[in-house]
């Protein structure tokens, strides 16, 4: 017995050393841009995104230059469709809509992200004058299929389009938060014609208050998050404090990550450059103009999220809202707007790109 368990002991022994012989091998060989973890391989390499601002008229000179400068490697490439409150339509292409969100502009932009080597996902968004896509509702069934109608409409050649271009990710919806509850078959169903035209990956822009109550999760690749968490009403906000007020919102995304078993990614996220920009943005967004400008303010806000989130292991990166390309298309208040340009804010925004 005693000579067994000194050969079994030995055995262990040799064994242990070899598998950390092996390990530190293997280790050397794994890519930087992978992380073990939860016995999964996960991608590292985050997506360093830009919400692009569609132009109004064609491109003076390529966007893209600007884009590899800041260390981006994808942007949101974003066709709009307009529904007006309680009309069950989706309007689209129209003559009046600026270039870069119709066909013609959106297919020029993806091809000049190709060949620039960047990645694009596609998202299709909604514009209700007036309202918000969050609230959209209709009182009859008949009212349901006709928007739905309306909206596969809409999405579906430029799901094709996605296909026909390489397009690596496709965003199916944005901010929903009613209709994707009320209406999930119509939703699973749509998700299912999409991936009969577009080979590429999926997702769903889900509001920030939205994204644990939405039903169909299971059908698509990415869980997207508009991430406008209202974390601290401070004017001037510290790193320190955003992230302490991050804490209570990291956790429910580590729960929910477990739950889905999707990678999580930001569709969106972005302050205002004016004083208490981390708190309620869609409070600040009406009256933005009489506000303060705090490049600061914004700049903590875009630091403090990076820190929070950019190691963990299921959190795929995201699009910063927003970014003009040749700064056109800004409705006039650039100095108190989303956009980092020539700001405090592009600083923290290179950096982060470009060091990680």
């Amino acid at each position: 017995m005693q000579s067994h368990d000194l050969n079994t002991k030995l055995m262990k022994t040799l064994i242990s050393s070899l598998i950390l012989i092996l390990g530190l091998t293997c280790n050397e060989s794994v890519p930087k841009d992978f992380h073990l973890t939860e016995n999964i391989i996960q991608s590292t390499n985050k997506m360093k995104g830009l919400n692009f601002v569609a132009p109004p008229n064609p491109y003076p000179n390529n966007p893209m230059k600007a884009v590899k400068e800041i260390g981006a490697n994808w942007i949101a490439v974003i066709p709009y469709g307009f529904t007006r409150v309680n009309r069950p339509s989706v309007g689209y292409n129209a003559d009046w809509q600026w270039w870069g969100e119709r066909p013609e502009g959106v297919q020029k932009t993806i091809e000049l992200a190709k060949s620039s080597d960047v990645n694009v996902i596609l998202k299709p968004q909604v514009y209700v004058p007036g309202g918000w896509t969050g609230d959209l509702d209709f009182k009859s069934e008949q009212e349901w299929q006709n928007w739905e109608k309306d909206y596969e409409d809409f999405l579906i050649p430029f799901a094709k389009m996605a296909d026909s271009l390489d397009v690596e990710l496709l965003c199916v919806g944005t901010e929903f938060k009613r209709s994707v509850k009320k209406r999930e078959l119509f939703w699973r169903g749509l998700i299912q014609k999409v991936r009969k035209v577009y080979k590429g990956k999926l997702t769903y822009a889900a509001n920030w208050d939205e994204y644990p109550d939405v039903p169909f999760w299971d059908a698509l690749d990415y869980v997207g998050v508009n991430a406008y968490f209202p974390l601290t009403n401070s004017k001037t906000p510290k790193i320190a404090e955003l992230k302490k007020a991050w804490w209570p919102y990291l956790k429910d995304i580590r729960r929910f990550y477990k739950t889905v078993k999707k990678p999580i990614l930001f569709t969106e996220y972005g302050y205002l450059s004016v004083d208490g920009c981390a708190f309620n943005t869609w409070e600040l967004e009406p009256k933005v103009k009489q506000l303060d400008i705090n490049q600061k303010a914004q700049a903590n806000a875009i630091h403090a999220l990076f820190e929070t989130f950019w190691e963990e292991p299921y959190w795929n990166g995201g699009f910063i809202w927003k970014w003009f390309p040749n700064m056109r298309g800004g409705e006039g208040y650039n100095e108190r707007d989303y956009t980092p340009q020539g700001k405090a804010g592009q600083d923290v925004l290179q950096k982060w790109f470009l060091e990680k």
